[in-house]
């Protein structure tokens, strides 16, 4: 049986960040990984995928991009070169192609099966990101058998899709690449959006981004907020990293010839039917935007960052159609494909210590579980609202960290 101090499992982002914050405490620990380092980014993204933060956003601790366009979005092969990068920097002890099996409290602390045999640690790191499985709906099941189903996590490129129109499922960041992507391809494409977060890629001049991070919005912690429930379950911003910096909303779609309806509410028979709320859900989105515009205006008024910020402005309010479509006939309009950009979930089925609610979710107070010694790292708002974000993950692996090493000198410490 090995023995270590900490068990980290997984080796991307959040799992190289606190395996550098122990080395600096001094805490001996290995990072345990399916894969190679960055797996997911390797292995389950689309081709075109690039990141929806600037280039100088991707931060580490101890690690920054210093490329020549800090401006840009990374593709995914950047992003692995740069997590691979840091990885070699850190000096990170990673044991790749080791897949956890089990983990089980011990009186000592975990007990980590592996394929490559047995960890015994004090103190363990779940540091497996939220996105292992696509969340698709149960009434995908429902479906007619003649209809492809695929999920972000399937998809490559258009060229492996059936000839004939799609379906795209969801409005947020995903989905509305996905849409843009496949109807440039030349299918006729349908989108149905439910809830989510429209923002604009450049504002008075700066990347959405580089305004919330300069307005602390991005550093908003978990025990900041009123409702983290909620919080953790709001949609992503509805962005591309598309070299031109273009806006990417309903109305950019809608002027590709993409058909908008409501959210996807059931299936009868051969008929899709989808929610008459629309309007509203577009209305709100609108509005939620402005606000976050309002709010950048006025940290402007009162930092004045210079002349690079262009006078305020407000975009067109999303137009739909004035009675979208509540139900679609697939066969009879030659739906061939349903792409389902309906989220994704954390896979913890190999966790078997009672630290989960009664739907399965693994609970945390920002990244301490009740497990004595277990702790988690890269999931959304796990600590401020950037925690899913590369640049999010040295923060709370700092604070982790510091919870981590106190628990191991027997002292306590808040959350």
């Amino acid at each position: 049986m090995n023995q270590t101090t900490t068990v980290i499992i997984g080796a991307g982002q959040s799992g190289l960040a606190i395996s550098q914050q122990l080395t600096q405490r001094s805490i001996d620990h290995v990072l345990l990984e399916r894969g190679d380092v960055a797996n997911s980014w390797r292995t389950e993204r689309w081709d075109s995928l690039r990141l929806l933060t600037p280039n100088w956003q991707s931060r580490l601790p101890g690690y920054q991009y210093d490329g020549p366009d800090p401006d840009a979005y990374m593709n995914m092969p950047e992003v692995i070169r740069f997590l691979d990068g840091y990885s070699r920097h850190i000096a990170a002890p990673v044991q790749t192609g080791t897949s956890v099996e089990t983990v089980q409290r011990t009186d000592t602390g975990y007990r980590v099966k592996t394929n490559r045999g047995v960890w015994q640690c004090r103190t363990l790191v779940v540091a497996t990101g939220a996105c292992n499985i696509a969340n698709v709906p149960k009434l995908a099941a429902q479906l007619p058998g003649k209809i492809d189903s695929v999920t972000p996590m399937q998809y490559r490129n258009p060229a492996q899709l059936a000839d004939g129109r799609v379906l795209v499922v969801g409005a947020s960041a995903t989905g509305m690449q996905l849409a843009r992507e496949i109807r440039e391809a030349g299918h006729e494409v349908v989108l149905a959006a439910g809830e989510h977060v429209r923002v604009p890629r450049v504002y008075r001049g700066r990347d959405i981004k580089w305004w919330m991070d300069k307005c602390g919005l991005l550093d908003l912690r978990y025990d900041e907020v009123d409702d983290i429930r909620r919080a953790r379950r709001v949609p992503s911003l509805q962005l591309a990293g598309s070299p031109d910096r273009t806006n990417l909303d309903i109305n950019a779609l809608s002027e590709q010839g993409i058909e908008i309806v409501g959210r996807l509410a059931g299936v009868n028979g051969n008929k899709l039917l989808f929610s008459g709320a629309l309007g509203n859900i577009c209305a709100l989105a609108d509005l939620k935007m402005n606000r976050l515009l309002d709010t950048i205006d006025a940290w402007i008024g009162e930092n004045d960052p210079g002349s690079l910020a262009t006078p305020a402005h407000r975009y067109e309010a999303t137009r739909i159609a004035s009675s979208p479509r509540l139900d679609i006939d697939v066969l009879a309009e030659g739906i061939k494909t349903i792409v389902w950009a309906t989220g994704y979930r954390p896979d913890h089925s190999w966790l078997d210590v009672p630290v989960f609610d009664h739907k399965g979710r693994l609970l945390h107070d920002g990244g301490v579980t009740g497990a004595p010694g277990l702790y988690v790292m890269g999931l959304p708002f796990l600590r401020r609202r950037k925690s899913s974000l590369i640049d999010g993950a040295g923060d709370d692996a700092k604070d982790l960290a510091a919870h981590l090493h106190s628990y191991l000198n027997g002292r306590s410490l808040a959350a």
